[in-house]
């Protein structure tokens, strides 16, 4: 029998000790110290003793459950009926503290007793309560597990150590994947553009957790070097790459040359310029980027499953990527415009530009600029890398030297295809990769690349799919779906056809006044 039952015995009411800690509160308020101190120590007195008359009411709420639980016939999943019976005590962690329940267990030789009122409450298997475990998830997305221990301890009555905030982070992901592929989707009745954009992002793990080719590397990298400190320019070797998907609509907005080279920075244009809708994005360093990208295409499929719509997928150039894009395409039976990002292709041109002329300058900026130009206006790629191997002879450039010019010139050819932005432009596609570079740093970046850490591979890929939920705005959503599955797994998967019996008295209906 617990404390707070026990004290109950001789009252007519079981939250009179509650009502007493009440009355003990309303008197110090009132008290001429009270009166006389300054208001943080007010509510950091009614912050603590309203903690403790919370946590006493719920104890009281156990209890009477307790008291009301009746006996139930149980058959297990294995269709043995469970007709021995003893009483045992559990604790439950809950948003207000530790408190703890007494029930009925059916046991059998050999296995694990069944309680039924652990399933009529919707208790998790392990001590935290699932209030407690949505205060970890979410907190675990935005702040580091250190902060969401202290967090947690100071905004509540629960404790949870480091360990299990991380073991409560990975068990609250856990149905991501199956929320998203079981879901309901309506198919969008609209003939805006399909956009689809991937990227990778490299976040630090530890040594067993990195892939076994970088493991490999940085095992023997580590075994020859003799330094505590790295040169400058030395790989560690030390990351394992995530894979970052992005699904949303835009509607078509046709642009002119103006608008791209001058308008993009005036608030008439940006006020012009659409938004993208229903936008989710998410991350994975667990699976392949194969499966990312499968996933982004089925995710699309649901939105437009008889392919009215037009697919643009935005991508940066990287040759293993392409072919995944494809592949996944082909699987899927679906036509996609592939266009590349510009600004990545600023980037080489930018690299090439600093072999001819000084950083910094109008010189530099007005050679990037003609380029660009001439891309824009449907000028081929590969008369553009004509001309750039031909200004390398011309300026008798050196191999170092003419090496980013190389580089710029191997990544127009490769890509010749996806660089017709005079089309893109006239059929208002997007030609920018802005929405899978923000994921990438506000998705990855922002929670991953902090200073020193380094990640596990089940901590890493939670706390990727909890901020991809709240950043699609998917979180309430998946909370509801992920406490049917673990109602599913921790109860009614131990019981006869998954039917748990209900110990506790049935409720009463509410009467209904019939004029």
């Amino acid at each position: 029998m617990s404390i707070a039952r026990a004290s109950t015995i001789a009252n007519d009411s079981p939250f009179c000790e509650s009502r007493r800690n009440m009355k003990e509160l309303e008197d110090d308020l009132t008290s001429p110290a009270a009166m006389n101190a300054p208001l943080h120590e007010i509510e950091q007195m009614m912050r603590t003793k309203s903690r403790e008359m919370l946590r006493e009411m719920m104890q009281t709420h156990f209890d009477r459950r307790s008291e009301q639980e009746r006996p139930v016939e149980v058959r297990d999943a294995d269709g043995n009926e469970r007709e021995q019976t003893r009483r045992g005590n559990r604790k439950v962690m809950t948003e207000f503290g530790e408190v703890e329940l007494e029930r009925n267990l059916y046991q059998a030789p050999g296995v694990a007793g069944l309680a039924p009122l652990d399933a009529a409450m919707e208790l998790p298997e392990e001590k935290y309560s699932y209030q407690v475990r949505r205060i970890v998830a979410v907190e675990s997305a935005r702040a580091s597990f250190d902060e969401v221990v202290e967090l947690v301890r100071k905004q509540s009555g629960a404790e949870v150590p480091k360990r299990q905030v991380e073991e409560l982070a990975v068990r609250a992901a856990r149905d991501f994947d199956e929320f998203y592929r079981d879901r309901l989707c309506k198919p969008e009745q609209t003939d805006h553009l399909m956009v689809l954009s991937f990227d990778g992002k490299g976040i630090a793990m530890r040594l067993e957790d990195l892939r076994d080719d970088t493991r490999k590397k940085a095992e023997a990298a580590r075994a020859q070097r003799t330094r505590i400190r790295l040169a400058s320019g030395e790989k560690p070797n030390a990351k394992r790459m995530a894979e970052v998907a992005a699904v949303y609509t835009l509607k078509q907005w046709p642009r002119t040359l103006e608008d791209v080279l001058h308008g993009l920075r005036t608030k008439e244009t940006e006020a012009k310029r659409p938004r993208p809708t229903s936008k989710r994005v998410w991350a994975s360093v667990e699976h392949s980027p194969q499966r990312v990208i499968d996933d982004a295409f089925d995710e699309a499929f649901r939105r437009d499953p008889d392919l009215h719509r037009r697919w643009v997928v935005l991508v940066d150039g990287n040759r293993d990527q392409l072919r995944r894009i494809k592949r996944a395409a082909q699987r899927v039976g679906v036509e996609i415009t592939i266009v590349l990002d510009i600004v990545h292709v600023l980037e080489y041109l930018w690299h090439a530009a600093y072999a001819f002329e000084t950083a910094g300058t109008e010189a530099a900026e007005k050679w990037v600029e003609d380029r660009l130009h001439a891309l824009l206006t449907g000028h081929p790629a590969a008369a553009l890398g004509t001309s750039l191997r031909g200004m390398i002879k011309r300026h008798d450039l050196d191999a170092k030297t003419a090496k980013p010019v190389e580089k710029c010139i191997q990544y127009l050819a490769r890509n010749a295809a996806s660089l017709h932005y005079d089309r893109a432009l006239a059929e208002g596609l997007p030609i920018a990769t802005g929405v899978i570079e923000g994921a990438c740093r506000y998705l990855v970046q922002d929670r991953m690349g902090r200073t020193g850490a380094r990640w596990s591979l089940a901590g890493a890929e939670a706390v990727l799919r909890l901020r991809a939920l709240r950043t699609s705005a998917d979180f309430d959503d998946y909370w509801l779906f992920h406490l049917a599955k673990e109602h599913e797994r921790t109860h009614a998967s131990r019981y006869a056809d998954g039917d748990v019996p209900n110990p506790l008295p049935p409720s009463r209906p509410k009467l209904t006044l019939v004029k």
